[in-house]
């Protein structure tokens, strides 16, 4: 008996057991790769699994950290100016860097919309191939 990982010496094997062995051999192949498949596809989506999560947790520092830094930028220019006169102008600002972030966003959104699907370019090529067959 041979164990595993260990491989039998087939030198005396005649060429019709070793053609014969080749559809369990191509099986066990195949088997093997779909099982590593699934393996990596697990371990990946695991990883991407953890790596969203530390993400979405610097997502939610970031959340917060965003009055922390707009109170001491308003508390700066208080120094300066009035204190309402400085939460105008962090609000003002705020709301630009809002507006372009919206532009830029919908920006992305028309080009991506005026992107061809793929679906749609393989269905024209079939409408295109069934009105050449009929020609034919």
């Amino acid at each position: 008996m041979v164990g595993p990982g260990r491989m039998r010496d087939r030198a005396d094997d005649s060429l019709l057991t070793l053609i014969g062995d080749v559809p369990e051999l191509v099986r066990n192949l195949v088997l093997a790769e779909v099982a590593q498949a699934k393996a990596w596809v697990a371990s990946t989506a695991k990883d991407y699994g953890i790596g969203a999560g530390w993400l979405v947790g610097a997502l939610m520092v970031l959340f917060w950290s965003i009055p922390v830094f707009g109170t001491a930028a308003i508390a700066g220019l208080a120094v300066a100016w009035p204190v309402w006169l400085s939460a105008l102008v962090i609000g003002a600002a705020m709301i630009l860097i809002i507006l372009v972030l919206v532009l830029l966003g919908l920006a992305r959104f028309k080009k991506a919309a005026a992107r061809e699907n793929p679906l749609q370019a393989a269905k024209e090529d079939v409408s295109i191939v069934r009105e050449a067959r009929d020609e034919y």
